[in-house]
């Protein structure tokens, strides 16, 4: 098993969570396939990465409706890496999305916390080299 390909986020509304990754985070959408029962097979990833992607997949009822941005308990579950981490933290601003925190410099990177539109946490981060 060489990765992970997938990993779901329950999101309230596939265009609203379609225009977020793809505008503000600048993701890229690979697919987006009607799956005739008013459901979609909705997945985005990083721009020109062949890596693990994101399956937007709206919420059927109440209890996945609950967990729409609080999917890890109000913790960071998300890890973005960037190359350059000034570059994307300035676009990201400029696009609205919401840091809650100022760019730290740690021992092991840049990195700064932000919310998407839903509340999950995640990390924008520049590894050190």
């Amino acid at each position: 098993m060489p990765h992970i390909a997938l990993v779901t986020l329950v999101v309230r509304d596939y265009d609203e969570a379609l225009s977020f990754y793809t505008g503000a985070l600048g993701f890229e959408l690979v697919e987006d396939t009607d799956r005739g029962d008013g459901s979609r097979w909705v997945v985005v990833r990083p721009r020109g990465t062949e890596g693990t992607g994101l399956l937007l997949a709206r919420a059927k009822n109440e209890a996945q409706a609950a967990s729409v941005g609080a999917q890890t308990g109000g913790r960071v579950g998300f890890f973005l890496h960037t190359g350059d981490f000034a570059g994307d933290h300035a676009r990201m601003s400029a696009a609205g999305v919401r840091f809650l925190e100022e760019p730290r410099h740690e021992a092991y990177g840049s990195v700064a916390v932000f919310e998407d539109l839903y509340g999950n946490r995640w990390d924008l981060l520049q590894p050190s080299s």
